[in-house]
């Protein structure tokens, strides 16, 4: 069980309970004009971003954070996809517009409240399916740290114990103090903890200022997740361990509108532009490990769950259900759109060749195809192929996807090829 010693932690190594908390609040988004509109237990139901009243700028944030923490992203893709989708929804008025200092501090907030709140909520259901005899408060080390969660580091109380209830990190903005169960009196010590250490006499005493015990912040009295930890325990069960299908679980046991739109808005970020283009740049050079500035080529890169309208158009061209299916890229086909149609070897006079950087266009497509027809390409698995087609800049796109079922459920990239002049 890995630790948010910082934000970076936090992100790292995302895990089935955590994105299954997070995607569950993504069935009711909530329009909001200050912070303090939702408080407490409320947000382990529902996802909010003060002052974002709009229900397409929600859906684009929504699908922004859930981005970055169900694919391990980092705080810079997230910052491109928040200026792009502020811009995108015309959004104005909201805190820290106007200074890089303003911005840089609102995309921290955002992004740190909903990582470590997913995180705390996602290991308070491990915590619970784990026996422990005791739980171990762990202060995050931070650089300034607060004076009264330092004093927590190393406490150790049975899991029933009412501090929990109140004092179950993170227990104010920012804050990335942790729990750690321990099954015996050595494990405490081994994971930090100091059986010696206890609650000093006035630790419920509230704060005539935030309502809240003494060193938690306003609202923060509560531990996220408890509530629906049960939930959450049986929704990460159903997926296992840790693989591909994370990127998409849990994403078709939204109602059919709001996974219909968070697929579409997912499409619409800067970063999953980029992870096209990126992935089909390191398959062209022909390297699994790309440049020093680009992370190591997955065997898979997803580009979002198939709407539900398609699948309805894909089940009435195909008789093959698609629901719960995302979108994928792999090496075999970027490889043959390289191979085939790439750069000095697209021989067809009226195609010109595919670049990487076309990749870019591919989420753009998939979410907004002019048609989509079954084609009659072979395959050599037998495969449904299904051509996605688009006129862009007086050239005709084709885009041609692969159905897997099984395991998979996918639409993987099966080739590209572009008809120059639309012809």
């Amino acid at each position: 069980m890995s630790h948010p010693s910082s934000l970076t932690g936090v992100f790292a190594q995302p895990f089935a309970e955590q994105v299954a908390f997070f995607r569950r609040k993504l069935r009711r988004l909530v329009p909001t004009r200050r912070w303090d509109d939702m408080v407490r237990e409320a947000h382990d139901d529902g996802f909010m971003v003060a002052g974002a009243t709009e229900a397409d700028l929600l859906t684009d944030l929504a699908a922004a954070v859930d981005k970055a923490i169900a694919e391990g992203r980092g705080i810079e893709e997230f910052r491109r996809d928040f200026r792009d989708v502020v811009r995108r929804n015309g959004w104005t008025g909201w805190t820290g517009e106007g200074s890089v200092k303003g911005e840089a501090w609102r995309v921290g907030v955002i992004l740190r409240t909903n990582a470590y709140t997913s995180y705390s909520a996602g290991r308070h259901a491990q915590l619970l399916d784990g026996d422990f005899k005791y739980w171990v408060y762990r202060h995050g080390g931070s650089r300034e740290p607060r004076l009264q969660h330092l004093s927590w580091n190393g406490l150790a109380l049975p899991p029933d114990h009412e501090f929990w209830t109140t004092h179950y990190p993170p227990s104010d903005w920012g804050c990335s103090c942790y729990v750690v169960g321990a099954r015996s009196d050595r494990a405490v010590v081994r994971l930090g903890g100091d059986l010696a250490k206890t609650l000093p006499g006035d630790w419920r005493r509230r704060d005539p200022k935030t309502g809240a015990p003494i060193g938690i912040g306003k609202g923060w009295d509560y531990a996220p997740g408890a509530s629906v930890s049960p939930l959450v325990r049986a929704m990460a069960g159903k997926i296992g361990s840790w693989d591909h299908r994370v990127a998409k679980a849990f994403m078709d046991a939204l109602p059919a509108d709001r996974a219909e739109a968070l697929s579409q808005a997912y499409r619409a970020l800067p970063s999953t532009a980029d992870d096209a283009r990126r992935y089909a740049q390191q398959v062209f050079a022909g390297t699994a490990e790309g440049a020093a500035d680009m992370r190591p080529l997955p065997p898979v890169r997803t580009m979002g769950l198939v709407p539900p309208s398609q699948a309805e158009r894909i089940r009435a061209l195909t008789d093959i259900d698609v629901t719960g299916y995302d979108f994928t890229l792999d090496r075999s086909g970027a490889g043959h759109v390289k191979g085939e149609h790439g750069p000095g070897n697209e021989v067809n006079k009226r195609q010109r060749p595919v670049l990487a950087e076309d990749f870019a266009r591919l989420p753009a497509i998939l979410s907004s195809p002019d048609r989509i027809v079954p084609s009659d390409r072979p395959t050599d698995m037998g495969e449904t192929i299904l051509d996605y087609v688009k006129s862009i800049g007086g050239e005709e796109w084709h885009v041609l996807v692969a159905v897997r079922g099984t395991k998979r459920r996918t639409l993987v990239l099966k080739t590209m090829y572009i008809k120059a002049g639309g012809r």
